[in-house]
């Protein structure tokens, strides 16, 4: 039975990216939900090579650290000095001596590349037994893009860089992707005999080719079905190129697995993201990082979600999330912040300006519009009246409100942590809770109201408000009418203030 092929995969991530000015290394630059070098990564992936080296250079601390996090087993090996491509692959080469079989080598900055291309470049290799194989495309536009350079036959002869070509080789539009594979033993041997003598004074991998060539070797060229996945970059003019291909590649591969995207030009969806069957991507939508939405649900217009979980059935508008989880048959927004650790049961509510922190919201309860809740638990079917805030900081420490199954919190209410309102209690608008209400209890601590006749005319003599006044004075609506008397009766009574009825006329569902 025959052994399976040993492999190795170089990275080459050691240039500075001097066009995209920027202190960011340009392989760290982020596309999608992943950087330039963790698109690489990921397409070479499949091929579960032994060994991954990185090539590092400028940021290489920067680089060394992304890795660390994304791919542990990639072995980073510094090329202090950039002396080339050529140089860059022997110093891989140097850092893993048992190498043998297929030598893998990709840039790092080619994100649109497929699993399936390398996959293929690589079984072409392989089948073949061929000393190299270069993965080229046929572009509209080579312009300074290193050309394949063929024989009379069709063979490969060499691989030119522009600033090398001759006006006849600039004029070829099969360029070199930057992708080859090798075999390791005819590859070290080629990389001992490259020269600096070109225009940049570098050892060109490329010039592999001429060398194998030169001793009747054999070479192949693989050339990638779609040359949109060999597309690098160079500044963040073509990077944000990149980001729109990438962006439709991604929104199509859902619309085809049955995901209606409203408006894919306004949609951009992380490579890491999953959306399930059914769901509606509304226009100006962007689902980021490990953010799920689940079927049925509808998400937009105007919605960021960042690592954030959307149930089924569950609609999610005009809003942002971070970090949160909103319930099947969920409501959000519009005009809602869910921050991290904001947990939404089944069929409950986060309505306008609503911004939930740190906090459990039970199925079915309501938390309609303009309020705060930070780190709470909210039992089933409560209702939290407009204007609510949840006051969880003391200016030291975080504390914890809880708020029971069906309570009814009144409008403009703080609740002071610790606290708790127990299941069924109320809370009367305006009141400022600081103690347990228990279950079933009202808890109010508004004080009486009182009117003082004639002030406005004493002290804002001449404004509007005061012609206002004694126009309607005038019209009989005086102190002394049987309606002013009927609310001067209402507001002496201290235990009306505290009914539920009081509690419920400025409250909302």
């Amino acid at each position: 039975m025959p052994q399976p092929h040993l492999r190795t995969v170089v990275v080459l991530a050691a240039g500075e990216g001097k066009r995209m000015k920027s202190a960011l290394p340009k392989v760290l630059h982020p596309l999608l939900g992943r950087t330039l070098l963790g698109h690489v990564l990921t397409a070479a992936a499949p091929l579960a090579a032994d060994r991954t080296v990185v090539v590092v250079g400028h940021g290489a601390e920067q680089v060394r650290a992304h890795l660390t996090e994304i791919a542990p087993d990639a072995a980073p090996v510094l090329q202090a000095q950039q002396l080339g491509t050529g140089h860059a692959v022997r110093i891989a080469l140097e850092a893993v001596p048992e190498a043998a079989g297929t030598v893998v080598v990709i840039n790092g900055d080619v994100p649109l590349l497929r699993a399936e291309t390398v996959a293929a470049l690589v079984a072409a290799h392989e089948g073949e037994g061929a000393a190299a194989t270069v993965l080229a495309a046929e572009v509209p536009d080579p312009t300074g893009l290193g050309r394949i350079v063929r024989g009379a036959a069709g063979r490969l002869e060499q691989i030119v860089e522009e600033r090398d070509a001759t006006p006849a080789q600039r004029a070829l539009r099969e360029i070199n992707a930057g992708i080859y594979a090798f075999d390791a033993v005819r590859l070290r041997d080629a990389l001992g005999k490259l020269s600096t003598d070109n225009d940049q004074g570098e050892e060109y991998l490329t010039d592999v080719f001429g060398l194998l060539v030169s001793a009747g070797e054999p070479v192949g060229v693989h050339v990638a079905a779609d040359h949109v996945e060999t597309l690098g970059c160079n500044d963040r003019v073509e990077l944000a190129g990149l980001r729109r291909l990438l962006r439709d590649r991604v929104n199509e591969a859902w619309m085809r697995t049955g995901v209606s995207i409203l408006d894919p030009e306004t949609t951009w969806i992380d490579v890491t993201a999953t959306v399930e069957r059914d769901a509606v991507i509304d226009q100006n939508t962007q689902l980021r990082g490990t953010t799920v939405v689940g079927a049925q649900a509808v998400v937009g217009p105007d919605v960021t979600l960042i690592d954030t979980v959307v149930g089924p059935a569950a609609t999610v508008l005009r809003s942002h999330a971070v970090g949160a989880e909103v319930g099947p048959g969920a409501s959000v927004g519009p005009y809602a912040y869910l921050r991290p650790a904001a947990r939404l049961a089944e069929k409950s509510k986060v309505g306008t300006f609503v911004e939930v922190k740190n906090s459990e919201v039970g199925p079915g309860a309501k938390v309609p519009h303009l309020s705060y809740v930070g780190d709470a638990t909210i039992g089933a079917k409560a209702n939290i009246g407009a204007a609510t805030i949840f006051v969880n900081y003391d200016g030291v420490n975080k504390h914890r409100t809880v708020v029971g199954e069906a309570a009814f919190i009144g409008c403009d209410t703080s609740l002071i942590a610790p606290v708790e309102v127990g299941a069924g209690a109320y809370v009367a608008a305006g009141s400022a809770i600081s103690q347990d209400v228990p279950p079933g209890a009202l808890g109010v601590t508004r004080a009486p109201q009182r009117s003082i006749e004639g002030w406005v005319a004493r002290k804002r003599a001449g404004t509007a408000s005061a012609a206002a006044a004694e126009r309607a004075l005038a019209e009989g609506a005086s102190a002394d009418t049987p309606v002013a008397r009927e609310g001067e009766a209402m507001h002496g009574d201290a235990e009306t203030v505290g009914r539920p009825s009081a509690a419920g006329d400025t409250a909302t569902e």
